[in-house]
């Protein structure tokens, strides 16, 4: 079973100017859009201020999507207008998969799903999921999504610091076939944003131990996104930066099959 991935936006929130002018209509690789993922044509990780726009780009039409999976409320996650938008678009009710504390606005045509932490959901009759805890602004109410379809597993984590302790443990033998991970912080040491948010030698740190608990393996794709294009070089040189580590770098625009 696959994972067929759109990257609508692959940036934290530091957003470059030319995303309103020559970059209006287009994706560019470091003029990245907030963190926003379709996958499988119908579930959408977030939906942020530029959601609509990266969907109209990539001629995604709103009304195809039936699940929206929220990794927190922050507002380059979280923007109710846009979320308003595409459940008004959707033939039933869009349901939007949430942090069971998340206060969540008052929403027309949405069904809210709670999700407790550790706590495997079915979504359908091939997709599960289950919310983990995330090293974040805990008035955001963060949390990972570890999807599950037919034993092939994809980890979303962004954003978020390190991993808490009950989450860590969770990915146990876990076997990811895909991990896309919080890379805010470039590749220095000595940011304040460490505490919930990671940098390149801090994954560099962490995949000895993801493999050491069996998270990941040899054949697991690990993806950073949730980039500051100003903690980071070019798109380019990020690329080469981290592929001794055997990392990718997603970008907007970015399709990808798992």
């Amino acid at each position: 079973m696959t994972y067929n991935l759109t990257f609508l936006g692959t940036c934290a929130a530091n957003f470059s100017k030319k995303l309103q002018n020559e970059c209006r209509d287009c994706f560019d690789k470091d003029a990245r859009r907030a963190s926003c993922v379709l996958f499988n044509e119908r579930f959408l990780i977030d939906c942020g201020p530029h959601a609509l726009d990266s969907m109209r780009i990539a001629g995604v039409n709103p009304g195809q999507i039936t699940d929206l999976f929220l990794t927190h409320l922050h507002d380059d996650h979280f923007n109710p207008d846009n979320v308003q938008t595409v459940a008004s678009a959707a033939q039933r009710p869009l349901r939007v998969w949430v942090s069971a504390d998340a206060k969540m606005p008052p929403l027309e045509n949405v069904v809210i799903m709670p999700m407790e932490p550790r706590t495997t959901l079915t979504v359908n009759d091939e997709l599960t999921v289950t919310g983990l805890a995330a090293n974040h602004a805990p008035e955001s109410y963060p949390q990972h999504l570890l999807f599950e379809r037919e034993g092939k597993k994809f980890l979303y984590s962004c954003d978020g610091g390190w991993f808490l302790n009950p989450s860590f443990n969770y990915l146990r033998k876990s076997g990811l076939a895909l991990w896309v991970v919080d890379a805010t912080c470039g590749d220095y040491e000595g940011d304040f944003r460490m505490a919930d948010h990671n940098s390149i030698p801090m994954i560099r740190l962490m995949l000895p131990s993801m493999r050491t608990i069996g998270a990941i393996n040899d054949d697991t794709q690990v993806y950073l996104s949730h980039i500051a294009p100003s903690l980071h070089k070019s798109h380019d040189e990020t690329v080469e930066i981290v592929k001794p580590s055997g990392l990718h770098v997603a970008y907007d625009g970015l399709v990808l099959s798992v």
